[in-house]
């Protein structure tokens, strides 16, 4: 082992029987593309990828942290096309794979598109779940032209055909960006809270009522876009980067969150790969809380 060990030292290529973490990449751009965005996220999820592996293990949580990333493998990428459907189903039948052995799934994206393809795993598994998203937007907005798109990942999973979608939440909302009628619709089906409304503890709060099995997933607009520059859509008020990464870590920490996806970062319009490195960090903090409830 080396004298400065790198996460990149310690994650695995293939799993083992004691695998409890698998990292995906699905570089998605289509859906972005579809709802009229301007596209650069499929570069995202290689970029993350590398600046997470070339991270340091917490030194003060060494050993609780390494044992964690000793169990997670680097599960590789699920090749994107134009066929936004057919990419979300493959998605799907990854996730429901790792889901059906009672392990942790970590996507990478790619577009907001990126999370219907990760409730599908729950769907493949007949397993009902709740969506918690951090978000500026609600992305619950029809299809365009009978496609799926970055917009429209929630919408699809609460009126799937399988009802396995029990709630939606979304939270950090930017008020200047969010219609009246999608406002509504989310909360006829769940609960929302604006950018301004949010705190760790409030939120925290959300996922102690929530019932069963929780997906999260985390859009980078979310975040000021001062902090966060290269993303689809960029957000000029937002939240901080301090609480979005007190937010990925208690998620880890969490035993109700049973995945996690990270989208919209988009590199093309990035500074100094920043929002990549923000992107790293999160998947980061959410590995070093998951270390704080396996063993």
């Amino acid at each position: 082992m080396s004298a400065d060990p790198r996460l990149r030292d310690f994650i695995s290529r293939k799993p083992t029987e004691l695998s409890r973490v698998h990292l995906l990449q699905f570089p998605s751009d289509q859906g972005i593309l579809t709802n009229n965005g301007r596209p650069g996220a499929a570069q995202a999820p290689d970029l993350i990828r590398a600046r997470l592996f070339n991270l340091t293990p917490h030194a003060s949580y060494y050993q609780k942290h390494t044992d964690l990333l000793e169990k997670v493998v680097d599960a590789g990428i699920i090749p994107c096309s134009e066929d936004v459907q057919k990419d979300q189903e493959n998605l799907g039948i990854a996730v429901g794979k790792i889901l059906k052995f009672g392990r942790m799934p970590i996507i990478l994206g790619g577009g907001h598109e990126t999370s219907f393809g990760h409730f599908l795993g729950y769907v493949n598994n007949g397993k009902p779940v709740t969506i918690l998203n951090i978000d500026a937007h609600p992305d619950v907005r029809p299809l365009r032209d009978g496609k799926p798109h970055s917009g429209s990942s929630f919408r699809q999973a609460l009126e799937h055909e399988s009802a396995l979608c029990k709630a939606y939440h979304v939270f950090g909302l930017n008020p200047a960006t969010v219609s009246f009628p999608h406002y509504n619709y989310v909360k006829n089906t769940g609960s929302a809270l604006y950018e301004g409304e949010l705190s760790k503890e409030i939120i925290l709060n959300h996922v102690e009522d929530a019932e069963g099995d929780l997906m999260v997933t985390m859009d980078m607009d979310a975040v000021n876009q001062g902090e966060a520059p290269g993303v689809s859509a960029p957000n000029p008020s937002g939240i901080d980067t301090n609480l979005w990464l007190q937010l990925a870590y208690e998620f880890g920490r969490n035993e109700k969150v049973t995945s996690f996806d990270l989208c919209e970062v988009n590199p093309v319009y990035d500074r100094d790969l920043m929002t990549v490195r923000l992107g790293a960090l999160t998947v980061w903090h959410f590995l070093l809380g998951l270390s704080m409830r396996y063993r």
